[in-house]
């Protein structure tokens, strides 16, 4: 009877590894062939200074509600914007702390900024888009681009004509950038990196352009559009009810011909998105899934490939490591190589995106080197936010009509 049991456990100990094997090949297959992309993609933007033809041709849309203690750096950095910016349009949500006010104290020095407050939220929208939507139907028909930006941005001075000289040059209808994070405190230092890992594991690195609309990224913390392509999708109106409003409006221009990018904004843009590991988990994980913008079979893809390449490896090797008895047959030597490989990998990818975080105010800054061990959390609050829909966001509740 011993023996049988021995023989029936060194069948599962086979077993087992076979099977993550036929999980993770096939998954760390598609992880590379993204990978292998990014040496040829665009550099990093850096800040420009306009050329007479992009006078006036911009019109910055910022929606706001309860922003006080976070956009004074952006008031400030748009200030600092040249004459391509023609005007600063900030569409409050009926701020209870007086953002309004610290707007209309930076219009008193610069006439390009106005406050707006936008209408009641009607049924079916999100709040963020329907403050956008708002500054683009009231923002200047003689601005040729469309410049939406959130509230915790803190823009450099050549910010605007950078991006709206390369949208030109590469023949981008709309663009985007990454920016630059800025991390204090120890619990968002380990976090924060393992979460933005789950968006490089499943897409194209940023700076390579992506022809299928149902894989683009966008940021709509910086999101440029030529007018004319956003009056033709009529505003933010096809991502209403969307919780990444800017990756669901920007795969929809995409899936009408026009060009979409996706761009490195680490040298002229910073952002401090939340306060501490908590936020970090609460906020911005609940949207990474990204399910507002893609389909089913997408979604369920995205969770395979970044359950098998990001969120088992380093539970893999810990299992290794408090199972060192364990029979070490091929294929569990196989799985074994495979995981150390992955992780070896993942932890290499941290020098990639150093540059894309500012570390240098952060206690315990080098818990940044560290957050490949926190890739199981990261993946299962993808889950989570997968499967929940948001009824209460940025200080508003949505009922079932959103979503």
């Amino acid at each position: 009877m011993a023996s049988l049991y021995k023989k029936s456990g060194l069948k599962l100990l086979n077993i087992i590894p076979l099977l993550l094997l036929l999980v993770q090949v096939p998954a760390t297959a598609i992880l590379f062939s993204r990978l292998l992309k990014g040496p040829g993609r665009d550099p990093a933007l850096i800040p420009q200074q306009p050329t007479p033809e992009l006078l006036g041709s911009v019109s910055v849309v910022v929606p706001t509600l309860n922003e006080a203690l976070r956009i004074g750096p952006l008031l400030a950095g748009l200030s600092r914007q040249s004459y391509e910016v023609r005007e600063v349009i900030v569409v409050d949500s009926r701020s209870e702390d007086g953002t309004p006010d610290l707007v209309k104290a930076t219009a008193e020095n610069d006439p390009r900024f106005r406050v707006m407050t936008d209408d009641p939220l009607p049924p079916g929208w999100v709040g963020r888009p329907w403050a956008l939507h708002n500054g683009f139907l009231f923002s200047s028909e003689g601005s040729e681009w469309f410049l939406g930006m959130d509230a915790d941005i803190q823009p450099d001075a050549g910010l605007v004509a950078s991006l709206v000289q390369t949208a030109i040059a590469q023949g981008y209808d709309l663009v985007s950038l990454s920016p630059q994070f800025i991390l204090k405190y120890p619990g968002e230092c380990w976090l924060q990196p393992a979460l933005l890992m789950t968006l490089l594991y499943r897409f194209d690195p940023t700076g390579i352009y992506t022809e299928q609309p149902e894989r683009v990224m966008a940021n709509g913390q910086c999101f440029l559009c030529r007018r004319s392509v956003l009056k033709a999708v009529n505003g933010y109106s096809s991502a209403k009810g969307s919780f990444c409003d800017d990756v669901t409006l920007a795969r929809n221009i995409a899936a009408k011909g026009f060009k979409v990018g996706f761009l490195d904004g680490a040298k002229v843009l910073r952002v401090r998105m939340y306060e501490g590991a908590w936020e970090t988990w609460n906020e911005w994980g609940r949207s990474l899934d990204l399910k507002d913008a893609a389909s089913a079979a997408q979604i369920w893809g995205d969770l395979w490939v970044l359950s098998a390449v990001q969120g088992l490896p380093i539970l893999i090797l810990l299992g290794y490591l408090l199972l060192p008895s364990v029979v070490l047959s091929l294929p569990a030597l196989l799985l074994l190589g495979l995981n150390i490989f992955l992780v070896v990998i993942r932890f290499a990818l941290l020098l990639a995106i150093a540059p894309s975080y500012d570390r240098k105010d952060a206690t315990a800054g080098w818990l940044f080197w560290l957050s490949p061990l926190a890739d199981p959390l990261a993946v299962l609050r993808i889950f989570l936010s997968a499967f929940h829909t948001p009824k209460q966001w940025r200080g508003r509740k949505y009922g079932d009509d959103v979503g």
